[in-house]
């Protein structure tokens, strides 16, 4: 028996007996949507979009803004919508980790890094990434400030205080203090920084850090604000929580997934990283198939018509969890495939279009990855890209089709189809051990009459066997 997955929303999941049943979720009534849909409008140009993360210390030898310009139409012939800068606010002194310390321990939220160039010099780069086409957001620090930054002294009531009196930080991060949420005059100004970067510099947008440890409500009441100056503002949370997505965010992370990709990885032996002190992660038995109770799950979770972030790599997890290729393996390139034509948007990070197989420094100048000649990732990425921004039925929210999953004789082999509005997407990925043989149990197989495989463009057919690792994409013609 296939199970139909309707895409109302973020990613739908919900398994139906008969086969063919459509989810109603657009027939709900105005009651109805008030309480399971997100109230928040996200922008059109972000429905297909693919969001890329720039890590501005490392891009460059020269790790500057202006060296970052003039990689802008190589980003566009990639096929980026949405660039997400990391932290360019100037980095706290005190307590700094390393040479140049965190990105996340801001100085000034009003300024711009002059280890990076000047505001003005940035100004220029958003307003020419955005002639090309390409939105910019900005990673945004509302938990914690670095240890001298200017609010430490002008507004010592704005933040949180332990026991005798002190300022402090959280976890391990010893070059920050944490913001007192209870002081409204702190929520205001916060609320102020961020404004001066959407009217004053023109960005489209933010990324949120640990969006969860700051209330929801600031959440909610920011987005009202910053909406006002900001109509098509795009809200990227750090966090995987349903109720910031009901009125505050565009989209969270999609770490569950990763999660998940990880776990299926370790069963399949092709999770390979080693941490620091030479401990080896232990993950619990988990095939393919299980993509569709997480989704599931999701579905049941999120309001309707959010969206979450797929990713294979980011920052984190280059510098703290490994390359995608320590963690995924042979499967890396098949959970790639996954994120962009899974519900949701796919994320690509600095170097991840060159096959980039090293962590990159966190708190020192390290070298950056080459980006000339491009080589057989950058291909595969822009293509991927062109699929994501050409087929409606890979739309993220609402916008995008229905996900129906075929029964196979094996866990480890996922095939299923989104189709909307003439647009039909097809996958097939083998995340088992070894070669697998493609036998459908169920009566209802996948129907692949007018499609071509999308990157060899010869007609579709369904192979005997699929390899370890081996992804299928079909499209119609």
């Amino acid at each position: 028996m296939k199970k139909i997955f309707p895409i109302f929303g973020l990613i739908g999941a919900l398994f139906c007996s008969a086969c063919g049943n459509k989810n109603k979720a657009t027939d709900a009534t105005t009651e109805e949507r008030d309480s399971t849909y997100t109230q928040v409008k996200h922008p059109d140009w972000s429905r297909n979009a693919v969001i890329y993360e720039v890590n501005l210390r490392q891009f460059t030898n020269e790790g500057t803004i202006n060296a970052f310009s003039e990689q802008l139409p190589r980003l566009k012939d990639l096929g980026v919508d949405i660039l997400w800068f990391m932290p360019i606010n100037p980095i706290s002194e005190k307590d700094r980790k390393g040479s140049l310390g965190s990105y996340y321990a801001v100085k000034n939220y009003k300024e711009f890094n002059p280890e990076f160039g000047t505001l003005d010099e940035f100004k220029a780069t958003v307003k020419k990434a955005q002639e090309m086409g390409m939105k910019v957001i900005l990673d945004w620090v509302p938990n914690h400030s670095g240890r001298d930054n200017i609010w430490v002294d002008l507004h010592p009531d704005w933040y949180e205080k332990d026991s005798l009196g002190n300022m402090k930080g959280v976890y391990d991060w010893t070059d920050v203090y944490v913001f007192d949420y209870s002081n409204p005059e702190m929520r205001k100004g916060m609320i102020d920084a961020m404004k001066f970067w959407l009217v004053d510099v023109g960005v489209n947008g933010f990324r949120c850090d640990v969006a969860m440890e700051v209330p929801t409500d600031f959440w909610n009441d920011a987005r009202k604000e910053l909406q006002a100056v900001a109509p098509e503002i795009f809200m990227l949370a750090e966090a995987t929580v349903p109720e910031l997505q009901q009125l505050a965010f565009d989209m969270g992370y999609n770490w569950p997934l990763k999660d998940l990709f990880s776990q299926i990885a370790a069963t399949s032996g092709q999770y390979h990283f080693v941490g620091e002190n030479g401990e080896i992660r232990e993950f619990p038995e988990t095939h393919a198939i299980a993509i569709n109770n997480l989704l599931a799950q999701q579905f049941e979770d999120f309001p309707k018509d959010t969206y979450l972030m797929n990713m294979i790599t980011n920052h984190d997890l280059n510098s703290w969890e490994g390359t995608e290729f320590e963690r995924l393996g042979d499967l890396t390139n098949a959970f790639a495939v996954l994120t962009y034509t899974l519900p949701g948007m796919p994320l690509i990070y600095t170097g991840q279009e060159t096959g980039l197989n090293r962590a990159l420094k966190f708190f020192d100048k390290d070298v950056p990855p080459s980006w000339e000649p491009r080589n057989e990732y950058f291909t595969f990425y822009q293509k991927l890209n062109n699929l994501k921004h050409t087929q409606a039925a890979l739309s993220a929210g609402m916008d995008g089709g229905e996900l129906v999953s075929y029964e196979t004789s094996s866990p480890d082999l996922y095939v299923f189809c989104r189709e909307r509005e003439g647009s039909k997407v097809m996958t097939l990925v083998n995340l088992g051990t070894g070669e697998l043989p493609v036998e459908f149990t169920s009566k209802n197989r996948p129907d692949i009459r007018g499609m071509k495989n999308y990157f060899t463009e010869e007609d579709a057919l369904i192979p005997e066997t699929m390899k370890q690792g081996e992804y299928i994409v079909f499209v119609n013609k």
